[in-house]
């Protein structure tokens, strides 16, 4: 028998303390229209755009007929007994009531939705949208359909017995419906242009563990022989999910949704005068660059920019967007997220209608000057879903958004971030910075990026390899423009190479004496803190910088050795880092010591060298690194020694491009994508191959950290190798470094203890 229904309303949302909260946009109904409302603005307000940058081959209204439909069906699966005892579990004189999580819901709404659904087929066929991909949109819309901790598993949702076997449906009663999904059925009717229902089976007033496990069978099996356009399908998800984010967040703020979204301004583009003003800021009266000015004059639609260190691209990026992005949103996309902010403050920070958007970016302009950058809303905790939507709002109004790689390409893995923005994607430029840099996996992404999205888009790097070359060619499909960096600045004498046994102290102490700016990159963290502890012990003004501090410690030495080595600054100073150097740090050091590490990487740290050219070759100072495979393989070092030897002479940019894109090099990226690729299921997974580190917050901070809100603990958080974290005890999905195994301290940050010793 069914459970009563107290009261007689089915609600989408959970019922919040003294409000009215069961009402509007919080009934099943409401919701449902609310995002109905929301994908159609959008679609609406972007209009032929969003056809022209996929490159759809079907018309715009059978896109929003079929994103709308799958709107429509997205949570019919909350008209459960388990479901509306959830949301009723604080309501007075309620029924049902269900507390979780010792009471788990038999399977999730959304894989409800796609069951109930079926049983309406016959309905819901006869509507103008394509039934199958409705469904397929529709069921993955949280992003947990077909996969579980980002691998693929086939299931058409999980299966969780709790003592129960049976889900009852408040669909129909008496063989009437129910007067809650009544109103959903004639909603349909009204929005959808569906006829009356005729159904050759009555819906199901009760689905036990077998009933449910029959219908996903006939679901998959009719998916197996299901004919579909994969960017079609990749489109409605990304417009279903962003819509129901919208619809889920905005009704909690002042706004309407159809005002939020036409006046946060999805249409709000680049203004040339103000990219303009970003240029001539930089220019500082000086002119152009022939390179630059040959990327604002491209008559291709993806660009390549292959330019060294310090030679101005990204200026040179700007004015191609002046050309190539007016009328639509620029979105730079860098590496890291060091980078990322670097990039905001440098360019257009106070110029654009912009925002920094990547998962710290609060914690980064923290560090600026009082007032220097106020949006307004707040970064997001890692379990608070509203909070992570509104912060990926604040980007649908801007005219530019400065990000890291992840928050653009993380869209094909289905990564929730790049999915809230995908109004924002819809009708962006794009420049990707330091491509030379991305992973197999990152570098795949990129390339199923190129094959679908038909933007302006300038990639910049400082030396494309050939098997690189040739696969964007391919991705792009049609020609491609490669415009080189200015060959005057990349034939002067910039480096000397010496290499030697152990590293020189004596060459870095004169260096110093004389007023000189070192840089010395180490592998390994704990290297770099014995370096520093020996520079310190020896009296230097020395700084240490690397990736495993606490964020907000790290912000702060990021910021503190980019200030060491500005040009105003005349105190001489050591900067001992990790590998964070070879792409965060923006500066000029006059001598560099490095261990040796792979081709690539000692090219980016060469970059930091004589950057701002002195008017000779400087030294650089090369020794080995005895700990193979700590990151390096052997190969890699060796490629890393036969570079620096294959140089007897003053070196210039041009020469090590053309060393690197000599080697024989050839990879396969990884190109699979769950968005594309994953045909009905809809999961999140890693965009980026899996490192040696995990993220982490430290036991000594627990007592600290318990007892600020969820939004701050980014501040908290620390990288260390991942290695048995499995057992470690953990705080909101962050795993707790015991203290008797990992020290820290804001100067040294993170470190081993190892047994017996501190």
């Amino acid at each position: 028998m069914q459970p009563k229904l107290i009261p007689n309303l089915l609600l989408a949302k959970s019922y919040e303390r003294n409000k009215q909260s069961w009402k509007g946009s919080y009934t099943l109904v409401g919701h449902t229209a609310d995002v109905i409302n929301s994908i159609t603005t959008i679609i609406d307000t972007l209009g032929g755009r969003l056809i022209n940058q996929f490159g759809l081959k079907c018309s715009l209204q059978q896109l929003k007929a079929t994103a709308k439909l799958a709107g429509y069906i997205h949570d019919w699966g909350k008209a459960n007994n388990h479901f509306q005892g959830v949301v009723r579990q604080h309501m007075k004189n309620a029924e049902p009531k269900r507390f979780l999580p010792e009471n788990p819901q038999l399977i999730r709404h959304e894989v409800a939705s796609v069951l109930l659904a079926w049983e309406f087929k016959e309905w819901l066929q006869q509507g103008e949208g394509d039934f199958m991909t409705a469904l397929a949109a529709a069921g993955g819309h949280h992003l947990k359909l077909g996969g579980r901790i980002g691998k693929c598993t086939d299931e058409l949702g999980e299966i969780r017995q709790a003592g129960e076997n049976k889900l009852y449906l408040y669909t129909i009663a008496n063989n009437q419906y129910l007067p809650s999904f009544k109103g959903l059925i004639r909603y349909g009717m009204k929005e959808l242009g569906l006829p009356k229902p005729k159904l050759s089976q009555k819906p199901s007033i009760c689905w036990t563990i077998q009933d449910i496990k029959v219908k996903q069978n006939e679901i998959i099996t009719a998916y197996e022989s299901w004919q579909y356009d994969p960017v079609v399908v990749a489109v409605i998800k990304a417009l279903v999910i962003s819509g129901d984010a919208i619809a889920s967040a905005i009704p909690q703020t002042n706004f309407s949704i159809k005002d939020f979204i036409t006046n946060k301004s999805i249409s709000n583009t680049l203004n040339e005068s103000k990219l303009q003003q970003v240029i001539d800021n930089r220019l500082e009266g000086n002119k152009l660059r022939p390179f630059q000015e040959a990327l604002g004059n491209t008559q291709a639609r993806v660009t390549l920019a292959r330019a060294g260190c310090g030679t101005g691209k990204t200026l040179g990026a700007y004015n191609w967007a002046k050309s190539q992005a007016m009328g639509r949103k620029l979105i730079f996309c860098y590496p890291t997220t060091g980078t990322s902010t670097e990039g905001f403050i440098d360019y257009v920070h106070n110029q654009l209608d912009s925002v920094l958007l990547h998962s710290r970016a609060d914690v980064d302009l923290a560090q600026l000057p009082q007032n220097l950058y106020a949006t307004g809303e707040e970064e997001e905790a890692e379990d608070n879903e509203i909070a992570t939507k509104l912060e990926s709002f604040k980007a649908w109004g801007k005219e530019s958004i400065v990000c890291t790689v992840d928050t653009v390409l993380g869209m094909l893995q289905c990564n929730r971030r790049p999915l809230y923005l995908f109004p924002v994607i819809a009708q962006s430029a794009f420049v990707f910075d330091e491509v030379h840099c991305y992973d197999d996996r990152l570098f795949g992404a990129l390339l199923r990026f190129l094959e679908v999205v038909k933007a302006p888009i300038l990639l910049m790097s400082a030396s494309f390899l050939p098997w690189q070359l040739e696969a964007i060619q391919k991705a792009v499909g049609e020609n491609l423009e490669l415009i080189q960096g200015s060959k005057e600045l990349e034939s002067y004498p910039r480096y000397n190479f010496h290499y030697y046994p152990q590293p020189d102290w004596q060459r870095v102490q004169t260096e110093l004496s004389n007023g000189g700016k070192v840089l010395w990159v180490c592998n390994q963290v704990n290297t770099a803190i014995d370096v520093y502890k020996q520079a310190k012990s020896g009296g230097l003004n020395a700084l240490l910088y690397h990736s495993r501090y606490r964020y907000q410690d790290r912000v702060k030495h990021h910021r503190a050795v980019v200030d060491a080595f500005k040009p105003e600054n005349k105190e001489p100073v050591l900067a001992i880092a990790t590998q964070v150097a070879e792409m965060s740090l923006d500066l000029s050091a006059t001598l560099l010591v490095s261990q040796i590490a792979e081709p690539a990487g000692l090219i980016q740290r060469l970059g930091r060298l004589n950057r701002r050219y002195c008017g000779h070759a400087l030294d650089a100072i090369f020794y080995p690194d005895e700990k193979v495979g700590f990151p390096y393989s052997q190969k890699q070092l060796e490629e890393g020694k036969k570079l620096i030897k294959s140089f007897s002479k003053e070196v210039t940019q041009a020469e090590l491009a053309q060393w690197l894109e000599s080697l024989e090099d050839t990879r396969k990226p990884e190109t699979d994508s769950v968005l594309l690729d994953g045909e009905w299921r809809t999961y999140p997974t890693s965009l980026r191959k899996e490192g040696f580190n995990i993220t982490v917050l430290l036991e000594q901070d627990l007592a600290k950290i318990k007892s600020i809100p969820s939004k701050e603990l980014p501040r908290y958080t620390v990288p260390i190798p991942a290695r048995d974290t499995h057992k470690w005890q953990r705080h909101k999905f962050y795993p707790i470094a015991p203290s008797n195994l990992w020290g820290y301290t804001s100067e040294l940050g993170g470190f081993e203890i190892k047994e017996g010793k501190s």
